[in-house]
């Protein structure tokens, strides 16, 4: 396996379960933010995506400003309709006296209120919703758009887990905040300062009174977060674990099996699983114990009210509905604070999860270099002296040299690490060359249009990879407009025809995930016939039979020779015996080229190729 071989096979990511997972933390859980690095810039893009709709999003803060309004002016209204009505004292007799006009009028605006801002947090909603689904479809299109140009180099040296974790759970993460976030804070903002603005028109003294708890709920709530933060941030980190597990019995679950490892599986994840429990019976137990200490403080700060209100009411300072007011208004005023230290961490966990979806943005794209689209490629191959290293100081291929000529088959051969795979790589330019040259029938391939390249080289790989889709869709591939004729025939001379007519649906079977209810053999006649229809000029073969039976290899050997015939074909293979035919042998060495011939002159000279197949015949691994 080659140094890109090993990059490409490296293990997905773990399920994400970051700190902006919600999991069984709760809100609380979500206190605990995963911070940016850099809050400010990544703030302003994102905030860039959300203005894309500007319509919309205007829309959306004036409904805002109208449900904050109107939820002002409720506990007025009520203050009106209590004041209404009144003791009266002259006489012998106190009597109870209603102003009814003062009172309907109050009662009908009041309702008037609660109507209209039922209507306008519904479309305040429905639109948040809208606004934050626009946002993510186009952050995903670019993300996505994006991924589809990275460099191959990118792909093998990142963890797939992790790049699909930046598609789905921190584009996630960023949909929520904006459909429950942005109307919350900006509403949380205007109602704290319309709050303080009303209650110090009504009394001064009262709002005073009313803030003496705010103080007190802040240091609370701060306190028991740091003291919560450890156990939260050990329940995800548990959870994590957890899932990483799972996922390993079900992907191994075979090696599993096959072991007798059943036992100490179970064992292993009853261990993991009551360490989990335990951590999150505490978590849980001091998330709980928050809200009623908050209940305790908010219960005082109505009693001082009414104790302080009920005094200045006796002395005719204020009025019994003022009192009603500021119990209402005081409520209003701390709950959107308590909202907002909960949004923040929620706010910064949307903001690091835009920061790793930004990153995969900001990385540069295959370089656009050459503009040439050939009416017509003949097939010569040529590399002049080439040099290349995946890593610095650590090259791969060290001068090599070799040549192809149109129409020939040239097997490629040599220890694992030795550079064949790379080779492939750099003909198809999913890597560029350090230095030296190569060459298309005497063109260097940086001078042409990259897709134009790869549409005349086709690579029919040891691992093939089938989608989820029906087999006309994935043979159909190969060249996508296609009609049934021609991918048919694609089939008939991939020699795959005879399976797919035995099937039920015939072509139009549905495959699992990779094609996982088809054979080994099936799925590499598949990826013949997808190469057949796309009909390429170039073909590669890399250790294309290496993982099937001999019995089928004779199917996709036979299948092959067809599709090589009038092709320039490299052929990659660690059975010796599968290129015995090959018009020319290379042996690749330590990135060079150390012989080449036929398989005649090879097995004379007695150097490394005899080696190999000396080696090989006798059972020995190469």
């Amino acid at each position: 396996m080659s140094q890109n071989e090993k990059r490409s096979s490296s293990p997905a990511g773990k399920p994400h379960a970051g700190p902006g997972s919600r999991g069984r933390g709760g809100m609380h859980a979500h206190m605990f933010a995963e911070k940016p690095k850099d809050a400010k810039s990544t703030l302003k893009r994102l905030i860039r995506y959300l203005g894309s709709d500007k319509k919309l999003l205007l829309a959306l803060m004036v409904i805002v400003l109208l449900v904050t309004l109107l939820t002002l002016a409720g506990p007025a209204l009520q203050a009106k309709a209590i004041d209404a009505i009144t003791i009266v004292t002259t006489g012998e007799t106190p009597r109870l006296h209603v102003d009814f006009s003062a009172l309907f009028r109050a009662l009908v605006l009041l309702v008037s209120v609660y109507i209209f801002t039922a209507l306008l947090t519904y479309f305040q909603g429905i639109w948040a919703a809208k606004l934050s689904q626009n946002t993510v479809r186009t952050m995903r299109s670019d993300l996505f758009s994006k991924i589809c140009r990275l460099p191959l180099r990118y792909i093998d040296t990142h963890p797939h887990g992790d790049i699909m974790s930046r598609m789905t759970n921190d584009v996630e993460n960023i949909a929520n905040t904006v459909s429950q976030s942005l109307t919350s804070m900006i509403s949380g903002l205007l109602t704290i300062i319309g709050t303080l603005v009303v209650m110090l028109l009504y009394s001064p003294l009262m709002t005073l009174v009313s803030l003496i708890t705010i103080p007190l709920t802040l240091l609370l709530s701060r306190g028991m977060a740091r003291f919560m933060k450890k156990y939260f941030v050990k329940q995800q980190a548990l959870l994590g674990e957890l899932n990483g597990q799972v996922e390993e019995m079900v992907t191994g679950y075979k090696t599993v099996v096959a072991y007798g490892y059943e036992k100490k599986a179970i064992a292993k994840f009853n261990a993991m699983s009551d360490d989990f429990r335990k951590n999150s019976i505490l978590a849980q137990f001091f998330g709980t114990v928050i809200s009623p200490l908050m209940n305790l403080i908010s219960n005082l700060g109505f009693l001082l009210i009414a104790v302080v209100g009920g005094s200045l009411a006796i002395k005719g300072a204020i009025t019994v509905g003022v009192i009603q007011a500021f119990l209402v208004y005081s409520r209003q005023f701390s709950r959107p604070i308590n909202e907002l230290a909960n949004l923040y961490a929620q706010i910064l966990t949307a903001i690091a999860g835009a920061e790793r979806v930004f990153a995969v943005m900001d990385e540069p794209s295959e370089p656009a270099t050459g503009t040439l689209v050939p009416s017509t490629v003949k097939g010569k191959i040529e590399f002049r002296n080439v040099f290349f290293s995946y890593d610095p100081g650590k090259p791969v291929l060290k001068g090599l040299n070799l040549s192809v000529q149109p129409g020939q088959k040239v097997a490629i051969v040599g220890a694992t690490g030795a550079g064949k795979t790379t080779i492939v790589n750099l003909l198809t330019r999913f890597y560029d060359i350090d230095d030296g040259e190569i060459l298309i029938d005497g063109t260097p391939i940086k001078e042409f249009d990259r897709s134009a390249l790869r549409k005349n080289i086709a690579i029919v790989l040891q691992d093939t990879v089938l989608f989820s889709d029906t087999i006309g869709y994935n043979i159909r591939y190969g060249r996508l407009d296609a009609d049934m004729a021609h991918f048919e025939n694609a089939a008939k001379a991939s020699n795959a025809h005879i399976f797919i007519e035995r099937l039920p649906q015939g072509y139009k079977t549905q495959l699992s995930e990779s094609g996982a209810n088809l054979s080994g053999g099936q799925r590499q006649l598949l990826s013949i016939a997808r190469t057949v229809l796309a009909d390429p000029r170039i073909l590669i073969l890399d250790e294309a039979t290496s993982s099937v039976d001999t019995r089928t290899e004779l199917h996709i050997q036979e299948a092959m020779m067809k599709l090589m015939e009038n092709r320039t074909s490299l052929i990659i293979a660690h059975r010796l015996s599968t290129i015995r035919n090959a018009d020319k042998i290379v042996v690749v060495d330590d990135g060079v080229v150390a012989e080449e011939g036929n398989h005649e002159e090879l097995l004379a000279r007695k150097g490394r190729y005899y080696r190999l197949y000396q080696t090989q015949y006798e059972g020995i691994a190469t």
